[in-house]
């Protein structure tokens, strides 16, 4: 095993390094966050407004796929499906649809936040999740455990858990 010495010097190497390599993620996953807590609302919104015409007599689950955005039918009349959004004319496969989306390069951003196990992503995610974990573990050899500052870190850590579990409980 490493001398004390020895392994704080190595965990402060790791952590400069590691944080260097992976500032550019650390800013995608800060903005994407960000921006994900106003993802029930229209900040930064774009409207697309989608004409075209498609195979006539579709089902209504069929749309959705088609525009790549839920389609709940609110009424149909006269052979036209209506939905939020949207309209789909079933006699002719006229389509006509608005939806709102992110700007092309926040959009891409907020698909990499949120992906699943089914993205090739998440390979990515799981490593950039463990890095973040060793973040927080490898911090504490950032000083030396007599220190001032020290101490101090380890009242900041007890008023960010604190503060974590009132978030997660309230």
């Amino acid at each position: 095993m490493a001398k004390p010495n020895q392994l704080n010097q190595s965990m402060r190497t790791y952590h400069r390094y590691l944080g260097f390599f992976l500032a550019g993620i650390m800013a995608v996953y800060a903005i994407s966050g960000m921006i994900m807590v106003f993802r029930n609302t229209d900040f930064l919104k774009n409207v697309v407004k989608i004409e075209k015409t498609v195979e006539p007599n579709l089902k209504a689950e069929q749309l959705g796929p088609i525009l790549k955005m839920k389609v709940n039918v609110e009424k149909e009349e006269n052979g036209i499906i209506f939905f939020k959004g949207g309209q789909y004319n079933v006699q002719t496969g006229a389509l006509k649809a608005e939806k709102k989306e992110l700007p092309f390069i926040l959009d891409k951003m907020e698909h990499m936040h949120k992906a699943t196990s089914n993205d090739p992503l998440f390979y990515l995610n799981l490593f950039f999740g463990a890095s973040l974990l060793f973040f927080v573990i490898s911090s504490f050899w950032m000083f030396l455990p007599g220190t001032k500052v020290f101490k101090k870190g380890i009242y900041f850590t007890l008023g960010g858990i604190i503060l974590t579990l009132i978030m997660l409980f309230v």
